[in-house]
């Protein structure tokens, strides 16, 4: 089966309003949690856009990757440029794997047959739902490995979660974070500063790699989309990011946990 098979028949003729409000949404759930909603954002391009499992991802990729470019600067005048400088045996580290890991992630999506990167992609909403709950709900330690140990590790980790974020389309915060405070003790908001920069990479290599596949050409007839959706994404963000604490996470956590879980059961079934 080749991958033209998973690509969207038609672009999408979906009013610019809606998708700017479907985008803005996801954008304030990603917002209120401190990452960019591209995991919610996803099953939305299947469920409520129409888009097959590819091209969803496709899409989510490059909005994605618009979403972070906005993030960085605000995300690293947060935390003190001298001070995530001298983390860079971290994301060095992370990246040494990372880079792999979303070349064969995206690699395998676009050789998948349809049927199975839908089972594919509700296995690791159900991952996220546990990561988000993870990062979230509980305290999280770092590990103290002794640095012969800590440095596969973190390669290891890095191929992983470039797997995962070529794979969904996504920038891979929810998993890096956690995995940077226990692997390298770093604080969450260090950790979130960190994992743009490994992400930024991390995604062009992805992307870069869908690019050569005939299943790109769905960002090309879906470019007004994309764009809008982002806008949208990104004005979500924001105003998510004033939301924070509005919602206790003892509430916002579990909910979002089972709006991933419910997604993923419904890509699981998806025809």
């Amino acid at each position: 089966m080749t991958s033209d098979q998973n690509l969207a028949s038609l672009p999408s003729t979906h009013s610019a309003p809606m998708v700017f409000g479907a985008g803005a949404a996801i954008g304030v759930l990603g917002g209120m949690i401190g990452l960019g909603g591209a995991e919610f954002r996803l099953p939305m391009l299947i469920s409520l856009f129409g888009f097959a499992a590819l091209s969803a991802v496709i899409l989510n990729k490059a909005m994605s990757l618009v979403v972070v470019i906005v993030a960085l600067p605000a995300r690293l005048a947060a935390v003190p440029a001298a001070e995530v400088a001298s983390r860079w045996p971290v994301t060095v580290n992370l990246l040494a794997g990372s880079v792999l890991g979303a070349w064969a992630g995206a690699s395998w999506a676009v050789r998948m047959r349809s049927a199975t990167l839908y089972k594919v992609l509700a296995a690791l909403m159900v991952l996220m739902a546990a990561a988000l709950v993870v990062t979230h709900a509980t305290t999280l330690d770092t590990l103290a490995l002794p640095l012969w140990a800590q440095i596969p590790a973190g390669v290891v980790a890095g191929f992983g979660i470039g797997v995962v974020a070529a794979i969904m389309g996504v920038a891979g915060g929810e998993l890096l974070i956690p995995t940077i405070v226990l692997l390298f003790g770093e604080d969450i908001k260090t950790a979130g500063s960190l994992s743009l920069l490994v992400s930024l990479p991390t995604m062009l290599v992805a992307f870069a790699r869908y690019s050569r596949d005939g299943s790109f050409a769905v960002l090309g007839a879906n470019i007004r989309f994309t764009a809008v959706m982002a806008a949208g994404s990104i004005a979500g963000a924001l105003l998510g990011g004033l939301l924070v604490g509005l919602f206790p996470d003892v509430v916002l956590m579990p909910l979002l946990a089972v709006i991933l879980l419910v997604s993923a059961v419904r890509l699981a079934h998806h025809n």
